[in-house]
């Protein structure tokens, strides 16, 4: 009795998987279904807060402003990468983008790898052509951006073709577990098709106008769903839905998507799973909107972080020797992140080459002159930048 529970058990189970349809197999795909209603409070603030942020891109200097996008796309890149477990160099990202932003000589990224060009070419492909029509040719283009140095992707530049089942998968084998299935591979160039077309329409000029955060929203889940390449899906949705961001707002979407996804990476990954299985949509489109203007909020911070360092070394310059300006630099160079844990006698010495009676007096002066904040005693002696209260301030414990 018990062994005929069990098979009725299995079968049954093995019948209602076998039954259940992904999103992109319902009858009425790709139609998302979604309460409008409910987005337009979040569309409207996304709005507002993106004028905020063009508003204080105009009245900073034209260098502030060159470091602002510099700093805010070589961050993306990182985050982009990062979402999918790769780990590249900030300076190394930061020369390539300059270098093919015409900003540097062309020797300038000679320590960037494969992996760091090409994700630099991505991010300054999609900031000069925002405003261009979508199509197959530009998505081509844009994946050796992202598989460049990996060489387990067979078809670059080209839509899978295997006749094995594209699944996200967890676990081992023998007991894995499938998060989602997309379209086989003979079904791309047509769903393929009708997304480039639907993503045009539904641009500000086109013939069935969607709003920013619900277009942007909807088309990074309809484009990962299709799953089109081999590897490199995820960075291309999120670069499509920066362009869908940009050309509602009319200028290059200089806002921090990647930085609040891969700070949110494991509700992403639950999202978009739980928005696979059917065509209702509100959970995903909340989400993601809500991480859209937590990422402007971030570029506001940045803009405003960027202003604070021009500031604080107007207030120091003839102060202090070239030590304490190598050492400020590098705490800049942190990011808004700062220094983990704050920088110490032993990193200032390291970075400088000073001896410790020196550095111990370095840094005292920069206290003094309120270029940085201390907290701690002895050997847990911390130093903090100290850009004002508009800012997290470099981590510092109880500021905000």
């Amino acid at each position: 009795m018990h062994n005929v529970l069990y098979n009725l058990t299995y079968r049954t189970w093995r019948l209602i998987f076998q039954l259940m349809k992904w999103n992109w197999q319902q009858k009425n795909w790709p139609e998302f279904t979604y309460d409008s209603s409910a987005l337009k409070g979040l569309e409207e603030k996304f709005l507002l807060e993106s004028a905020k942020l063009i508003g204080a891109s105009t009245i900073i200097t034209e260098d502030q402003r060159r470091k602002f996008t510099i700093d805010l796309m070589s961050e993306e890149a990182l985050k982009s990468s990062k979402i999918e477990g790769e780990i590249l160099n900030r300076d190394s990202v930061a020369s390539s983008l300059l270098r093919q932003l015409g900003l540097a000589p062309d020797y300038s990224d000679h320590r960037a790898n494969d992996k760091e060009m090409g994700i630099a070419a991505l991010m300054v492909d999609n900031y000069q052509t925002f405003d261009q029509a979508l199509t197959h040719e530009m998505i081509f283009k844009w994946h050796p951006c992202v598989v460049a140095g990996s060489w387990f992707v067979k078809n670059v530049g080209q839509y899978r073709t295997s006749k094995e089942p594209m699944q996200v998968v967890s676990g081992y084998e023998g007991n894995y577990k499938v998060h989602f299935e997309a379209p086989p591979a003979t079904q791309i160039p047509e769903e393929m098709d009708t997304f480039i077309e639907w993503f045009n329409n539904t641009a500000p000029e086109g013939s069935i106008p969607l709003p920013a955060l619900t277009r942007a929203g909807i088309t990074h889940l309809y484009f990962v769903t299709i799953h089109p390449f081999d590897d490199g899906n995820g960075r291309i949705a999120r670069a499509l839905s920066e362009k869908a961001l940009a050309q509602s707002l009319g200028r290059p979407a200089l806002i921090a998507l990647s930085h609040i996804i891969e700070a949110t990476r494991k509700e992403y990954y639950n999202q978009l799973e739980k928005n696979q299985k059917g065509l209702s949509i509100d959970s995903w489109l909340s989400y993601f909107s809500r991480t859209a203007i937590d990422a402007v909020g971030h570029a506001q911070k940045l803009t405003r972080f960027i202003v604070e360092k021009t500031r604080l070394f107007d207030r120091v310059r003839g102060q202090i020797n070239q030590r304490q300006e190598r050492a400020l630099l590098r705490m800049f160079d942190a990011g808004l992140d700062g220094f983990e844990g704050g920088l110490s006698a032993d990193k200032y010495i390291s970075m400088t080459g000073a001896i410790s009676r020196t550095a111990s007096r370095d840094l005292q002066r920069l206290v003094e002159l309120g270029a940085l904040t201390k907290t701690g005693q002895l050997k847990g002696t911390r130093y903090w930048l100290n850009i004002g209260d508009g800012f997290e301030n470099q981590g510092v414990p109880g500021r905000q």
